[in-house]
């Protein structure tokens, strides 16, 4: 095989992308990996990451047993009024910032030697005679297989016309996301969603004494702000006690919030063009379960092993996609089916309490949606 030509090309360099240029590289493919920003740098994110991961991640050569973080058990979700009921998570899990993670998944990927770009947009990938051509500013690649790890929306979801970005606005197509990181008392083993109209802020510890706190909410709602968010956050979040005390409370470490817009939970194609999508490209799990991080790396498994059989000559490409993306339907189908009808329980005066007051009389329904929002150890 042409020495020009990468084994393994990965556009995307978030906890897909990296976990898979980890994988492949450390089973000798020569591995390309590009990312438009620099590392270290902050996303968008909720940054509560389930303990189903943990052994995947320790494989990958995070050092997770030595950074003391926090271990998360506990739920609480407070109505739009602030009051609380608290539920308790089965599996668990711990809160680490994106910042710190995948920084350290990047120098983890450059020891295996990948091949990493960074400051990069990939303008578009192509397919022709069983290779692909990646394609940026400064030059182009070729690589036998390709995936992208580009996130929730990227030029290439607009260049390629995927059916998510020409839907009109609707219910599920057009939420923004905001993201602070605060100095605040909030309890070690606790996770915190809390409701307010049109949308819910979820707030729990990560490493250095901060916590992540971070809300999604409609276009539409941020439209009847005056598309300010500072005064979103005083005239509608702050009707919620609790998350009035926060953010009069909380010092916050960014001088501006990160914001992400346009978030979409329609459902998405695992394929396009012979593409393997992986990460939130392939499909976005709501944040109040809070198990993307978990799903994204998972997927990022799922796509290596097929990968690899495809390489190693054991499987033809058309294999290597159908069960690609069958893999992923069985893996994360239901999850993301619940994460959304959990979802429009949410953000609703009446409908969020009803809803809150059921799943605490009934344990059994409340640990069966969690559980129905969670994998097990990959």
């Amino acid at each position: 095989m042409n020495s020009n030509v990468y084994d393994v090309a990965i556009t995307g360099g978030g906890l897909a992308g990296l976990t898979l240029a980890i994988q492949s590289a450390g089973a000798g493919y020569s591995t390309l990996l590009i990312e438009k920003e620099q590392y270290p740098f902050n996303r968008v994110c909720g940054e509560y990451i389930s303990m189903e991961s943990y052994g995947f991640l320790q494989r990958m050569g995070v050092p997770l047993h030595e950074w003391d973080l926090p271990v998360i058990d506990i739920l609480h979700v407070s109505d739009i009024k602030g009051r609380v009921y608290q539920f308790n998570l089965p599996l668990g899990g711990m809160g680490i910032s994106r910042y710190k993670l995948d920084d350290t998944l990047y120098h983890v990927a450059l020891k295996k030697g990948v091949h990493v770009i960074t400051q990069t947009r990939v303008n578009n990938i192509t397919y022709n005679h069983s290779l692909f051509t990646i394609e940026t500013a400064g030059r182009n690649f070729i690589a036998r297989c390709a995936a992208g790890a580009f996130g929730k929306r990227s030029n290439l979801d607009v260049k390629w016309q995927r059916p998510f970005v020409l839907s009109k606005a609707r219910r599920l197509n057009n939420y923004i996301g905001v993201k602070y990181h605060v100095r605040y008392k909030q309890q070690k083993n606790v996770i915190a969603l809390h409701n307010f109209s049109n949308g819910y802020c979820g707030i729990s510890n990560i490493e250095d004494g901060l916590c992540c706190l971070c809300y999604l909410t409609t276009a539409h709602a941020l439209h009847g702000s005056g598309n300010n968010i500072k005064q979103m956050e005083e005239k509608v979040l702050a009707k919620n006690s609790l998350l009035g005390e926060i953010f009069a409370g909380a010092e916050f470490i960014y001088k501006e919030p990160l914001t992400i817009s346009q978030v979409s939970f329609a459902g998405k194609s695992r394929m396009y063009n012979h593409v393997l999508l992986i990460g939130d490209a392939a499909g976005m799990i709501t944040p109040l379960c809070g198990n993307g991080m978990s799903m994204a790396m998972h997927g990022g498994k799922l796509a290596f092993e097929n990968i690899s059989d495809f390489l190693q000559g054991k499987i033809d490409r058309p294999a290597m996609e159908s069960r690609y993306s069958e893999q992923w339907q069985q893996h994360f189908g239901k999850r993301l089916f619940t994460g959304r009808w959990v979802q429009r329980m949410f953000g609703n005066d009446t409908a969020t309490t009803l809803f809150l007051k059921l799943a605490q009389k009934n344990a059994w329904l409340a640990e069966k949606l969690i559980t129905a929002t969670h994998g097990t150890s990959f």
